[in-house]
């Protein structure tokens, strides 16, 4: 099973690729937590957050093509039902579009279904991307602070 997201933004692509890739940018709209990694092939991932008890999601980096494609594999952590889920796959693709760029993000090899814990955060925290992008503020949806 998959779930794919879609957003246009306006910003440039290197711009939001920072937002995906530093901690501190990411933990302004992901849920508090941020993605800690040296974003290069075959590295790990961490997700974590100064509130967080545990680390949160952890995985590996599969593809770096900055600024256009990143993939990654998910372990997510923060609960023992999402932790049984096993591991699954993170794909964030930006495409130019004028002064703006076409975010797709799809969250693949899920198994038929999967725990919604795992991929029905991405509405709020992509949600938060945009708006952070866009405005510099931070969107306050239900549980996207939660560990901020």
């Amino acid at each position: 099973m998959e779930k794919a997201f879609e957003f246009y933004i306006r910003t440039t692509p290197e711009h939001l690729w920072e937002a995906i890739t530093n901690p501190e940018i990411r933990s302004q709209y992901n849920f508090g937590a941020g993605a800690y990694s040296d974003w290069q092939r075959g590295s790990r991932v961490d997700l974590t957050a100064p509130r967080a008890d545990r680390l949160l999601a952890e995985g590996e980096v599969l593809e770096v093509d900055p600024p256009r494609r990143l993939v990654h594999t998910m372990v997510a952590l923060w609960s023992g039902e999402v932790r049984s889920e096993g591991v699954s796959r993170v794909t964030w693709e930006i495409e130019p579009v004028g002064d703006s760029c076409h975010l797709t993000v799809t969250h693949g090899e899920l198994r038929e279904g999967a725990n919604a814990e795992i991929y029905g955060g991405w509405p709020m925290i992509l949600s938060g991307l945009k708006t952070w992008l866009e405005t510099g503020q931070k969107l306050t949806t239900p549980g996207s602070l939660m560990y901020g």
